[in-house]
């Protein structure tokens, strides 16, 4: 008790001096920016004693977190990305602290040197941006994303416990969300003319919303799984017809085709062929480009400007996407012919990440030209896929496929090899959202989102906490893990 008292009194007595040093600092130049330090250390130190609370904080505002601009050039989410900055600067401390934090076989893991492999590229390809200020902030803030998403949960899912807290953190959060903007979807009749109004300002559009929450199902389905009483099963069965239904308002086309892939990976996995799935949609992808390329085949694909309108009722939206007439459809069109050409420019190094809004206009087709094409958002090429290689070069694509096939096949590798049903649950679960994912960015470049990307490194960090956990030697808990007892 008295050695405790010491080190409160140590504590307090250094946070005092510290803030009269500084107060004195103020007081002499007049700079009242230097009171902060203070205040920042004292967080700090908070956060360096409740780890697990901020990071957990950190999940239950993803959903909640909305965009910013301080200024024409500077935004940010909030208030997510700044506790992303926090929970990163916390852990990479404490990993420098306790060395053993996290082990040399997790440091060495595949999955591991994939993400820090891309990350290095996408560095190097910065050097060559056309916008280099641009893509040093996109550097910047995916650091801090792999430190929040993927160092963070390497430290914290150590136990089951702290696992399952996290996905029910996420997935209440999710559906109280979306309990909200169903209720102002609801007093704009469920149209699908009003569904961006009421996602804001917890989402961008209602692509970003129906992202997040079909994430959510094979979650639920988790859940339903291993309840273990009747009670609970049919409480958890009336969340997941809600979700259903909260989908299907969303009304958007990928969502939907994300869950029926979701749900394919879960039986593709069951029967070892995730894997082989992947690799025959990158051959199906990579044929179907050759041949629409060649002899200027897409040509045939043009559309009438006069004819392609953003339409207010859903069913002419639907018949209008299969038909080109669709405005959204036909500048997803106008914006990859013009990204293809690129490659032939910069197929190497890229533009640099960030940058395809300042370079892509003068490659573009005036035949595939629609009356949005003047882009005034900024937005991007509306797929992720072809972004990375516009923008990282050819390599960066090849680097971030190559992450995928590993993802996909560790967790099939995964389910097949673990007994424990636990950790089963985790691996199909986790390879079934990466299937929806990547469904999802084929028609846009969600994984750049702070909604989405925190769910794509969630993954990776999950599947690798997976692979660790399950081993022989991860049941002889280390030093550093048996004296961490703060983090559950």
């Amino acid at each position: 008790m008295k050695a405790l008292l010491n080190k409160r009194s140590f504590q307090l007595g250094f946070f005092a001096g510290l803030f009269i040093l500084f107060l004195l600092l103020t007081a002499f130049s007049g700079e009242y920016y230097f009171l902060v330090v203070p205040f920042a250390a004292l967080l700090f130190f908070w956060g360096w004693q409740q780890m697990k609370t901020v990071f957990f904080l950190l999940l239950l505002t993803l959903p909640f977190s909305f965009e910013y601009n301080f200024s024409a050039s500077l935004g940010t989410d909030v208030p997510d990305e700044l506790l992303m900055v926090f929970v990163s600067g916390v852990f990479i401390c404490y990993c420098i602290y306790v060395p053993g934090a996290i082990s040399k076989s997790t440091w060495r893991h595949p999955l591991l040197f994939l993400v820090f492999f891309l990350f290095c590229w996408q560095a190097v390809t910065v050097a060559f941006s056309t916008e280099v200020l641009v893509s040093v902030k996109y550097l910047l803030a995916k650091s801090w994303y792999l430190g929040a998403f993927i160092l963070a949960p390497l430290v914290i899912f150590r136990n089951k416990g702290n696992i399952r807290a996290a996905a029910i953190l996420i997935v209440t959060a999710v559906l109280i969300v979306t309990a909200l903007i169903m209720l102002r979807h609801y007093r704009g009749g469920f149209r699908f003319d009003t569904i961006n109004f009421a996602v804001v300002p917890f989402f961008r559009n209602h692509v970003n919303y129906s992202a997040m929450l079909v994430c959510m199902i094979p979650v639920l389905i988790a859940f339903y799984r291993s309840a273990k009483t009747d009670k609970r099963k049919l409480l958890i069965v009336g969340v997941l017809a809600l979700a259903l239904i909260a989908l299907y308002f969303s009304y958007a086309r990928g969502a939907w085709l994300a869950l029926a892939a979701g749900l394919l990976a879960m039986w593709l996995i069951q029967k070892r062929f995730l894997f082989a799935a992947f690799i025959l949609s990158l051959i199906i992808g990579l044929s179907a480009l050759f041949w629409v390329k060649s002899n200027d085949r897409y040509l045939q694909f043009a559309h009438d400007y006069n004819k392609t309108i953003y339409h207010s009722n859903f069913r002419e939206h639907l018949s209008a996407t299969y038909q080109l007439k669709d405005v959204s459809t036909a500048e997803r069109f106008y914006r990859w012919i013009a990204g293809v050409r690129m490659l032939k420019d910069n197929g190497i190094t890229g533009y640099g990440p960030n940058t395809f809004a300042d370079n892509y206009q003068a490659y573009a087709v005036p035949v595939f030209r629609t009356w949005v094409s003047e882009n005034r958002d900024r937005s991007t090429v509306h797929n992720y896929f072809l972004l990375l290689a516009i923008e990282q070069g050819i390599p960066g694509l090849l680097i971030f496929l190559l992450l995928c096939g590993a993802l996909f096949y560790y967790a099939q590798y995964l389910y097949h090899r673990i007994k424990d049903g636990f950790y089963r649950t985790v691996a199909i679960t986790t390879g079934s959202i990466l299937a929806m994912i990547m469904v999802v960015n084929f028609l846009s470049d969600l994984i750049e989102t702070d909604k989405i990307g925190s769910l794509f490194f969630l993954c990776i960090a999950m599947l690798v906490v997976t692979d660790i956990n399950t081993r022989k030697d991860s049941r002889s808990p280390t030093k550093a893990q048996r004296t961490q007892s703060n983090l559950g």
